[in-house]
């Protein structure tokens, strides 16, 4: 991963969540807006190993997997997204929100709008500006 080859990274651990299977209404096209599309969604969180290495074996030490996915729902659940690209800002921006976080990659992929490739999709990656 060359987001790790990055001098403000390399006291991190990565958490990631890969593939996250959700259907959600998003697109710029009409018969998009009329129904729900699968995304992926994958989302790769760097936390600072000392303030996630867990001492005690406690889940509160650590970032929990269930954030990641709960602020993908509370994002999702505001409604229609029209691009990819809003959709990516705004989980990594939710995800920057937390202040174990120091850097986050999202990505997103719609795998079945052409029949003849994978998928399509948008990838961003941020590192927190501090104070």
């Amino acid at each position: 991963m060359l987001f790790l080859s990055h001098p403000s990274l390399q006291d991190c651990r990565r958490l990631f969540l890969r593939n996250y299977e959700v259907f959600i209404n998003i697109g710029v096209h009409e018969f998009e807006k009329k129904g729900e599309q699968r995304i992926l969604i994958n989302v790769d969180l760097y936390v600072p190993l000392a303030e996630t290495t867990p001492t005690a074996d406690h889940l509160d030490e650590v970032v929990d997997y269930d954030f990641i996915r709960s602020t993908i729902a509370q994002r999702m659940a505001r409604g229609h997204i029209h691009l990819q690209e809003t959709l990516c800002d705004d989980v990594m921006t939710a995800m920057l929100a937390h202040p174990k976080v120091r850097a986050v990659r999202v990505s997103t992929e719609k795998p079945d709008v052409y029949p003849d490739c994978d998928s399509v999709g948008v990838e961003t990656f941020r590192i927190k500006t501090v104070g």
